[in-house]
Parts: structure tokens; C-alpha cells; sequence
């Protein structure tokens, strides 16, 4: 018996009609794909692909990511059109932060518009952000070429680097293995102004670049982090100068203060006499012998808060007071090669920190060595 075989097969201007609308649909997917991708931020798009055809910095401060000493410094570095910015700094003032990290909390990170920098704002301190950037969680890239701590306004000089948000984001760096700068710009109150800022950005570039290229040659201090203090007039500084870390800090002063200055206080007290008011209210509507069963059964129960004021307390009792601390602006006589001393004086201080005290003259005058090559190569140029 013979098979027959049924013919299925369409007609050729079918399965061509088939086709064509097949490759359109396909195309507008394509076309539709690519515009979206088009409308997203550059920097949303490149978050992860960082341009690896020049060297990556990445850039934090204490002050915030807001603060014009970090906004000046970002704008030059990008003017001059030798790096690759990413910038991690915190959301708020973080100053005297210290090199804290933040252990069993949520830190909130958010993609911020800094002209065509990748940035982002931390809610953590000065290290965090160090810390996060380049754990590799934040960032794809492993490691920047340098990171860099600034502009910040106030002294990091003497022991003031102990508590300084600034320092401790170039120590942080350090400690993970990758070369840091920590600027700070002598900020003298009623005096400088947002323009001494920028001009400050604009004096640290070569320093910045030398600083740069010597590490891509080995040939930057290793063992260090460069805590670099500019004086009150970028335009008329003398020149960088090698200094050592001195002994001075900023006077402390503690100050005692009254509850309607600290805005805490106000908001105890207001409660207090709101709670007053309901207790006289309900007084009215009881009778006399049940509110005094219940006035002493409530002083039996409940601590008495005070505020600011001194004196003896029983066991019950809670004194709150409150104070305020300030930093005087006080200097004191001092050798020349100290840090403050020389910023003082004009000059651009450059003191080494390193994580040992162990040979400390022998990294002083590696970084001297260093600074005198790497100025006088970056002005050749």
C-alpha cells in the first residue's frame, strides 16, 4: 500500500510577509531598548564602568558632600582633564568625627549630580565612606590611583588630627593600602571667603598631579599620607614646606548653658506644662479626696527631671544639665618646621602621618626628597 505524504509547507508570500513583519517587530524592541538606555543619567550608566584611560581618584571630605572646599577642588580637578573623579563623601558635617565607623546600623547611600563626577552621599562619617568605596560593594573598581580628603575648612595641624573627620578618611585610606591626601585650608572666621577656597583647589593641582604620576612610577612615599594645610591666602603662600606634626590643639572650652538654648530642654519643658494643664483639668472633674490619693501616689511613682539646676537630689530624682563645647582660637610659640607654625607663616604645610612612629626621619626625608623632585618636575612642565 502507498504512503501518501500531505504537503504543509505555506506559500512563499506568506512566510516572506511572515518575515518582515517578524524583523520589524524585532527592530522597534531594539530601537525601544536603546532609547531608554539613552535617557538614563550618563553617570547612572557608568556607575560601574569607570574610563580607564585615565587615572581614577576618588574624593571624600568631613564637612559634607555639599561644602564648597570639595565642590572647588572637584571643578579644578575636572577642568583639568587628567582623572577620573569618583566622589563618596557624607551626607552631613562630620568633622570631628574621628575615625569612627559605623557598627550595626543601616548606612543610606544616595547617587547625587556633581558635573560629570560619579558621586555619592553618605550618611555615615568620613570613613564609612572611604571604608564603603573601596570594599568593593559600592564601587566595581577595586582600588583608586589616590584618594583625597578635602578641601576642608578649619586646621587638621598638631593634635587636632585626633579628632579630625578629614585626616581619619586619608588614614582609612591608607590602612587599606591605597596613597592618600588629606587638604585642609586655614579658614579664619569674618576673613576668608568661598573664593580663598577655590583658589586653594587651584594651588594643590600640581601637587595633586605629581603626586599622581609618581605613584603610577612607584616612585610616591608608601608608608604615609601627606596631611597638607593651606594658609589663609593661597595667592601669597611661600612656597610647600616640610613640617612635623606639633604638639598644639585648639583650646577646649565647655560652657554652660540654660534649657531654652538647647532645643531638647524646650521641648521637655513644653511637655511638662502641657502635662500640668491635663493634670489640673482632670483635678477639676474629681473629687478632692481622690485627687489627693492620686497626687500622692503619682509623686510616689515618678522621677523628678530638672534642668540646670544644682544641688542635692534624692535617689529618685535625675539632674539634666546641658553644655556647650567651643574651640578657641588661641595659638602659642613654636619651632618653624612645626605644621601650624609654618602655616602661620604662610607656607603650605606638608606633614607626614604614618600608621608607625618607627622611622620617622627616614620618611621625612623621603617625602622631602620627594616634594622638591615632584614641585620642580610638575613646573618644568
Amino acid at each position: 500500500m502507498a504512503t501518501s505524504v500531505k504537503n504543509n509547507s505555506l506559500p512563499p508570500s506568506l512566510i516572506s510577509n511572515l518575515n518582515q513583519v517578524l524583523l520589524s517587530r524585532q527592530q522597534h524592541t531594539i530601537d525601544h531598548q536603546s532609547t531608554n538606555s539613552s535617557s538614563l543619567p550618563s553617570h547612572s550608566r557608568n556607575v560601574d564602568e569607570p574610563d580607564c584611560s585615565k587615572p581614577l581618584l576618588l574624593i571624600t571630605n568631613c564637612e559634607g558632600i555639599d561644602s564648597p572646599g570639595l565642590i572647588f577642588l572637584v571643578q579644578a580637578l575636572l577642568s583639568d582633564a587628567r582623572f577620573t573623579l569618583h566622589v563618596c563623601a557624607p551626607q552631613s558635617d562630620k568633622s570631628v568625627a574621628g575615625h569612627s565607623l559605623t557598627v550595626q546600623e543601616t548606612v543610606a547611600v544616595c547617587l547625587v549630580e556633581m558635573s560629570s563626577a560619579t558621586a555619592f552621599e553618605v550618611s555615615g562619617t568620613p570613613v564609612d565612606c572611604v571604608s564603603l568605596a573601596l570594599s568593593g560593594a559600592l564601587f566595581s573598581w577595586s582600588k583608586p590611583v589616590l584618594v583625597i580628603s578635602g578641601i576642608n575648612r578649619g586646621s587638621s595641624c598638631g593634635r587636632n588630627m585626633f579628632y579630625s573627620g578629614a585626616v581619619a578618611a586619608a588614614r582609612e585610606a591608607l590602612i587599606c593600602g591605597v596613597p592618600s591626601l588629606c587638604l585642609s585650608f586655614d579658614w579664619k572666621k569674618d576673613v576668608s571667603s568661598e573664593s580663598d577656597l577655590k583658589n586653594a583647589a587651584d594651588l594643590c593641582l600640581p601637587l595633586i598631579s605629581a603626586a599622581v604620576r609618581d605613584i603610577e612610577r612607584g616612585k610616591f612615599p608608601e608608608s604615609c599620607l601627606l596631611n597638607i594645610e593651606i594658609p589663609s591666602s593661597p595667592l601669597a603662600n611661600k612656597g610647600f614646606k616640610l613640617t612635623r606634626q606639633s604638639l598644639w590643639r585648639s583650646p577646649l572650652s565647655w560652657k554652660a548653658v540654660s534649657a531654652n538654648r538647647h532645643p531638647a530642654a524646650g521641648q521637655y519643658l513644653s511637655n511638662q506644662q502641657s502635662l500640668g494643664i491635663k493634670l489640673a483639668q482632670l483635678s477639676r472633674d474629681a473629687s478632692a479626696a481622690g485627687a489627693a490619693r492620686r497626687l500622692n501616689s503619682h509623686r510616689k511613682n515618678v522621677e523628678i527631671e530638672s534642668v540646670g539646676i544644682a544641688g542635692k537630689f534624692n535617689g529618685q530624682q535625675t539632674a539634666k544639665k546641658y553644655f556647650r563645647l567651643e574651640l578657641l582660637e588661641e595659638t602659642e610659640k613654636a619651632d618653624d618646621n612645626l605644621d601650624f607654625k609654618a602655616v602661620e607663616d604662610g607656607y603650605v604645610a606638608v606633614t607626614p602621618l604614618s600608621l608607625s612612629s618607627t622611622d620617622q626621619s627616614k620618611i621625612e626625608t623621603e617625602v622631602s626628597s620627594w616634594i622638591s623632585a615632584a614641585l620642580g618636575r610638575e613646573q618644568r612642565n
